[in-house]
């Protein structure tokens, strides 16, 4: 008799509640399909309340919130962009679509993210050799806010505008200020992996009411104010359904209690897996992380397991897991552009493993990835 197969545990699912299908019944209802009607200017409310009153826009994707920003911050043909190396290409895709160049920076050890002394590295040596930077993209990897004072500090040295990539970063903070009010301009994604969503979807977050507006005008195909259709500027599909949005007001309800699982589950990880064969992403002082995902770094002085020994037992169980990002100037697609830093996004690559991080996990689920991982590492 073939053995049945356990349930499937996936990396990072939607975790929905009873409150979406309600407000997206009243969206259907009111027949408010389009991109536009009452339940996307109440998650843009809700959002713009979260995030210390920062006008929001909601768009279709987190990506096309970075193409949005990059534009207001006048990112356009032959101009130079700073990129963390380790993030997922949905970061530095729009500086393409702009006809920018990426220039990329390994991180530090202490965050994960962009280093802030090869940041001012790359600076100065892009100024000496071709032109000053027009923005600097930082990005808060898997939840973990970078350490935006020393980046501030940097930008503001060279009067280089920062815009904030919070993609995996909602619900986390620095300082007490909410990520994705960091920057110059902020990117929310409401990405179906992400810790609340609406299928498809993020944000940009503005500083003025003006950014906002010029942002909803490209993202709606940039109309004119005319009886019929002008157009003078190249416009953009990108604004959110008031249908997903509707899913939006309702997971904005359940977002700290999604945070404060997601921070649990990284502890459980934490108290049962071996400290001296794995390591975690570290949490600095002033900072809270959403732990949108709770990744290991083996230490292969004291295990033979790698990541990637770890990940098919998992799915050899049917339990998802993935290797962390790929850094960006390993890719192909990346292969010319500039690079500057060391071995630390490499190093975190070649021996790092995101762990299932789900909201929905129950303690039998983590009880079983756990007895997994550590059959592996011994």
């Amino acid at each position: 008799m073939k053995k049945q197969k356990a349930k499937r545990i996936y990396l990072s699912p939607p975790h929905l509640s009873p409150l979406e299908l309600e407000h997206v019944q009243e969206a259907i209802q009111q027949n408010w399909v389009a991109p536009v009607g009452p339940q996307l200017q109440a998650f843009e409310k809700s959002l713009s309340d979260y995030l210390h009153q920062n006008p929001v826009v909601a768009l279709n994707s987190g990506t096309s919130a970075l193409h949005l920003a990059l534009k207001l911050l006048g990112v356009g043909v032959g101009d130079e962009v700073i990129c963390p190396t380790f993030t997922f290409v949905a970061t530095v895709n729009p500086v393409l679509y702009q006809q920018a160049t990426p220039i990329f920076v390994d991180s530090e050890p202490n965050t994960w993210n962009i280093c802030p002394i090869q940041l001012e590295k790359a600076i100065q040596h892009r100024i000496k050799v071709a032109k000053k930077p027009k923005a600097i993209i930082v990005v808060h990897l898997y939840g973990q806010p970078a350490q935006m004072q020393e980046i501030q500090a940097v930008a503001q040295k060279y009067e280089i505008p920062i815009i904030e990539d919070a993609a995996e970063a909602l619900g986390s903070s620095y300082q007490g200020q909410k990520a994705g009010t960091l920057g110059d301009l902020g990117v929310i994604s409401f990405n179906g992996n992400k810790i609340i969503t609406t299928s498809a979807g993020g944000a940009l977050v503005t500083k003025t009411v003006q950014q906002a507006q010029k942002a909803l005008f490209w993202a709606t195909q940039a109309k004119e104010d005319a009886p019929h259709y002008e157009h003078q500027e190249l416009g953009h599909n990108y604004r959110l359904s008031n249908v997903l949005a509707a899913i939006g007001v309702g997971q904005m309800t359940q977002l700290e209690a999604r945070v404060a699982r997601r921070r649990e589950i990284f502890e459980f990880y934490q108290a049962h897996l071996p400290a001296n064969k794995v390591g975690f992403q570290p949490e600095i002082k002033g900072t809270c992380s959403n732990r949108w995902l709770s990744c290991v770094v083996l230490n292969p002085t004291r295990t033979k397991a790698t990541p990637e020994d770890i990940r098919l037992r998992l799915e050899a169980e049917n339990i998802e897991s993935r290797p962390l990002w790929k850094p960006m100037h390993l890719q192909p697609l990346f292969k010319e552009a500039p690079y500057y830093g060391g071995q630390i996004a490499e190093d975190l690559f070649n021996q790092g493993l995101c762990l299932p991080s789900g909201s929905s996990l129950t303690e039998d689920d983590l009880a079983r990835i756990v007895l997994i991982v550590n059959e592996v590492l011994k």
